[in-house]
């Protein structure tokens, strides 16, 4: 029902009454009744004529509007992204495969959404950061020992992060851990 009906219907007037009150046209009360927005001069008139305010006929529809769900929405499998994130767990050894197979998955499995995005975005900031760790922990000659305590923590806190992305993803439907912007 359009605001402009509302509004006539509730001071008790017929179209026709409000036409003549007005100076409208019923064919013109009859448009904007069925959608087509009043303005200037006619807006004007119609307020007076129903003694309310023009900002009353700003929004003429009152039914409620659907929100838009946009493609990338409706596109979203939280599976596939579970196994997109987790497919990087077998190549956390071999660093650009850890990034190339998760890429490869989100194309195949047509998962182009901001939730892959980020997955394959915190696999790339490891793969930068990984090394430059392990070669600050070599600088500092701690000895064998510790320089393999060193290479799996490395590899044990991508594990950790991948583990807490797919747990997040499954409970909540977002990521545990990522950035505020897409390297992709």
């Amino acid at each position: 029902m359009s605001r402009l009906k509302e509004i006539r219907e509730q001071k008790n007037l017929t179209q026709e009454e409000l036409a003549e009150s007005s100076g409208i046209s019923v064919r013109t009360i009859q448009r904007i009744e069925a959608g087509t927005q009043p303005k200037g001069h006619t807006l004007r008139v119609l307020a007076k004529a129903l003694d309310t305010k023009e900002s009353e006929f700003q929004n003429i529809t009152t039914e409620p509007e659907t929100p838009e769900i946009t493609e990338e929405q409706i596109s979203i499998n939280y599976s596939l992204i579970k196994i997109i994130n987790l497919s990087s767990i077998p190549c956390i050894l071999l660093p650009p495969l850890n990034i190339l197979l998760p890429l490869i998955l989100m194309f195949r499995l047509n998962q182009k959404n901001h939730l892959t995005k980020q997955i394959i975005s915190v696999q790339i900031l490891w793969t930068v950061l990984a090394p430059i760790t392990f070669m600050l922990g070599i600088f500092f000659k701690p000895g064998p020992a510790l320089t393999l305590i060193i290479m799996i923590l490395i590899v044990l806190s991508n594990v950790f992060i991948i583990l807490q992305n797919a747990a997040e993803i499954d409970r909540n439907k977002r990521l545990r851990y990522k950035l505020n912007f897409n390297m992709i």
